[in-house]
């Protein structure tokens, strides 16, 4: 088995798992549908394609920087009869960056991270209007577990936010993957309608996925200690004082 690690920073994040008329929402983190529909895209494939195998990858995300949830609205008019169009609200995360990693076949992650370097058509975060910031590939580990990579990659967040935690030597930071029959280490919090079936538009179709919550420790490379001695003051007034 190998994984596949990706980075996923962008000014703009749209993860929709349950888009619903004129409101169409974010989750917190990246969705199994919107990742394995960026690895779709990169292969080229159609939107009535067999997702079966990529949908089969067990998939497992990190949360370097939440980022910030923002709402946006937008205005249309209908393209034959210029009548307005109702107000859409649309949800992103702003400066947020994540770490996801796919497990699967040998072959199967080596073609996705072949399609990667090289897209069919252009892999976007969530939505089409959030193209990514950074490269995407992070690399290929073989003979590597999920679980391993995720605590393993380095801390991926912007150089001003691993800044603005200078005193934290390390940080921890929550994941989500995709849970076994084991919990062990974690919780089993929820379930999510994000295990992609079909992206066929004309019958779109996701299943639900039971989601396990834990936690990762890394490094932050830009933690400074404080100034001086945090302990008993070098000089100390009060010793002159008469004991009485």
């Amino acid at each position: 088995m190998s994984v596949l690690a990706l980075q996923l920073a962008g000014p703009l994040q749209s993860w929709g798992a349950a888009a619903r008329f004129a409101r169409r929402t974010t989750e917190n983190t990246p969705t199994k549908s919107g990742v394995i529909g960026l690895l779709a895209a990169a292969q080229g494939l159609e939107r009535d394609a067999d997702l079966s195998a990529l949908a089969a990858l067990r998939f497992g995300v990190r949360v370097d920087q939440p980022g910030t949830r923002i709402r946006d609205f937008q205005t249309a008019h209908h393209a034959d009869t210029n009548a307005a169009m109702p107000v859409s609200d649309r949800y992103y995360l702003s400066d947020a960056v994540f770490v996801a990693a796919l497990q699967g076949g040998d072959d199967l992650i080596t073609e996705l991270a072949q399609a990667l370097r090289a897209p069919r058509y252009l892999p976007y975060l969530g939505r089409r209007s959030c193209p990514p910031s950074r490269p995407l590939d992070l690399g290929v580990h073989t003979k590597a577990e999920l679980e391993g990579v995720l605590a393993n990659e380095p801390w991926r967040a912007s150089e001003w936010y691993q800044k603005h935690r200078w005193r934290e030597t390390t940080v921890v930071l929550p994941v989500l993957m995709d849970a076994r029959g084991d919990t062990t280490g974690g919780a089993l919090g929820d379930t999510m309608r994000d295990h992609p079936l079909s992206f066929d538009p004309r019958h779109r179709r996701y299943a639900l996925r039971a989601v396990h919550h834990t936690t990762v420790t890394v490094t932050n490379p830009h933690a400074r200690r404080l100034p001086g001695n945090r302990g008993v003051p070098a000089h100390d007034p009060t010793s002159l004082l008469d004991g009485a």
